[in-house]
C-alpha cells in the first residue's frame, strides 16, 4: 500500500521548457547584476564555495570575477554543482517575489497533490535543484503556494538521483518502509536507482519522452492509488 508519494520535478510536475527556457536564461542576464552583490552574505557564501570547488577539482586558485565566469559556464552546460543551485535559488527568489516569475506546473498537478493529499498520503519533492528552489517554484506556482502539501524536500547534497543509495538515505529521512513509498519520475535511470532502494516507482510520459520497462503515466491523473 502506497503511503508517500516522492516526485521529480522537471518532466514531472513542471515542463522542462520551463527550467530550460525561462529559469537558466533568467539566471543568466541577471547575473551581471549579481557580479556587483559580491558584499551580500548569501553571494559570497557561494563564490567561495566555487572558489572551493574548483581549487578541490582543478588544483587552481580564481578570484570571484573568475568564479562567476565558473558560474555562468556551469550554467549553460546545466551543471549540478551545489554552488550554483545555491545562487539560482538566490536570483530566482527575486524573480518569484516580485512576481515576474510563476512557477510551471502541468494542467492536472495541482489537484492530484491535493487529492492525495486529502486522502491521507504525504508528499516529498526530490529534485536536482536546491531545496530552496523547489520551495519557490512551489510556493509561487501558477496554482498558487502548494508548500503546505509537502512533508519533505529533498536535493542532490543527499545524494546523487541515478544512485540507489540517495533513494535509501531519502526512505530513512521518510521513516517508511521502502515499498510504501512511489517515486516519480520522467528519467528511467533514476526510477531503476529507486527500485534497487526496494521504491515503488512510475514513468512519467510527457510529450518527448520514450516509454521504458517502467510503468508508464501520461499524466498525474492516471495514477490511481488505493
Amino acid at each position: 500500500m502506497i503511503k508517500y508519494i516522492l516526485s521529480d520535478i522537471e518532466g514531472t510536475t513542471t515542463s522542462i521548457s520551463f527550467v530550460v527556457d525561462t529559469l537558466f536564461p533568467y539566471f543568466l542576464e541577471q547575473l551581471p547584476l549579481w557580479r556587483k552583490k559580491i558584499d551580500l552574505p548569501e553571494v559570497k557564501a557561494q563564490i567561495e564555495a566555487t572558489q572551493a570547488l574548483v581549487l578541490a577539482e582543478e588544483g587552481k586558485t580564481i578570484d570571484a570575477e573568475q568564479a562567476f565566469d565558473y558560474l555562468e559556464t556551469w550554467c549553460k552546460t546545466d551543471r549540478k554543482a551545489g554552488p550554483l543551485k545555491a545562487l539560482q535559488g538566490i536570483v530566482w527568489k527575486a524573480a518569484y517575489l516580485n512576481g515576474q516569475i510563476k512557477g510551471h506546473l502541468y494542467p492536472e498537478v495541482a489537484n492530484c497533490l491535493k487529492n492525495w493529499k486529502e486522502k491521507g498520503l504525504q508528499l516529498g519533492i526530490y529534485s536536482s535543484g536546491s531545496v530552496a528552489a523547489q520551495k519557490l517554484l512551489f510556493g509561487y506556482s501558477e496554482a498558487g503556494n502548494l508548500t503546505p502539501l509537502f512533508s519533505h524536500y529533498f536535493d542532490t547534497n543527499l545524494g546523487h538521483k541515478r544512485e540507489s543509495q540517495s533513494y535509501q538515505n531519502i526512505q530513512q529521512a521518510i521513516g517508511l518502509p521502502a515499498h510504501e513509498i512511489l517515486f516519480l519520475s520522467d528519467v528511467p535511470e533514476e526510477l531503476a536507482a529507486a527500485q534497487a532502494a526496494g521504491l515503488q516507482t512510475g514513468h512519467l510520459l510527457r510529450a518527448g519522452t520514450t516509454p521504458s520497462q517502467f510503468k508508464g503515466y501520461a499524466n498525474f491523473n492516471q495514477i490511481q492509488i488505493d
